[in-house]
């Protein structure tokens, strides 16, 4: 969507807050010995509160109210008594929701409890990479541009990206145009970010894979050549300037 009014714009910022916070207090929440549907019931709970309701859900059916993905998993995990964290996993939360008819999508890769598999240099690079990139949206500037900055900075870090996973557009729905915000450079592409307009941009940082593949359960994702993955995603304004990132009220960044 495009931000075209005060109201649109408080609209969006509450949206935001709710996944933000929902996001920050699941990873804040989250311990070993806890089921991956344990954690996504808490989220669901804090998303109630604010009168949010699951996008994925909404949008897709997605049987869950936010994306819990462990290790190898790459996205779009399903929340699972079966699944129990363990110390030392790498853990991937996507909260995004509707409130109000306002939609906003979040989410973080981070390690729990102690780094026994030595994850957090990835996350590192995942968290870095999403920042620089933030940094270089402004109105008019080549979204082909942004892509070549994530996988070059990607590459400067020992890392691939994933090249058919991309953040979008967002706002008055889960996805909208423009569509396909790649983690590398498409020469195809001579799209320009617009002032004004909201994107969720997010980061696909690999260790082996450059392509995510889908498992028979119909939504979990995992590397065509295995190995880890780390994402972040912040719902962001287009501006003139430094954007404004709706969903700094995480700690994402920490």
């Amino acid at each position: 969507m495009s931000i075209t009014s005060q109201s649109e714009l408080i609209g969006m910022q509450e949206a935001s807050k709710a996944v933000a916070y929902t996001l920050r207090k699941m990873i804040d929440y989250a311990q070993p010995g806890m089921s991956t549907k344990d954690l996504d019931e808490y989220g669901a709970n804090i998303l109630t509160e604010f009168g949010a309701n699951s996008a994925p859900f909404l949008t897709y059916g997605f049987p869950g109210w936010t994306c819990i993905s462990v290790d190898d998993e790459f996205c779009h995990g399903i929340p699972s008594d079966r699944r129990v964290l363990q110390d030392g996993d790498l853990i991937n939360i996507d909260v995004s929701a509707e409130l109000n008819g306002f939609w906003s999508d979040n989410g973080a890769s981070f390690v729990l409890g102690t780094d026994i598999h030595q994850h957090q240099k990835l996350v590192d690079a995942s968290k870095d990479i999403l920042r620089k990139a933030i940094d270089n949206i402004r109105g008019g500037v080549k979204i082909a541009d942004v892509g070549h900055l994530m996988e070059s900075e990607a590459r400067k870090k020992g890392y691939k990206v994933i090249k058919n996973l991309g953040g979008h557009g967002i706002g008055r729905s889960l996805h909208e145009e423009p569509d396909e915000l790649l983690n590398y450079k498409n020469r195809f592409d001579q799209r320009r970010f617009k002032k004004n307009s909201v994107v969720a941009i997010e980061t696909f940082i690999s260790t082996s894979s450059t392509y995510a593949t889908e498992l028979s359960d119909g939504w979990t994702m995992v590397g065509n050549k295995g190995g880890y993955m780390a994402q972040h995603e912040h719902t962001i304004v287009i501006t003139d300037g430094k954007p404004i990132i709706l969903t700094e009220g995480n700690h994402i960044w920490s």
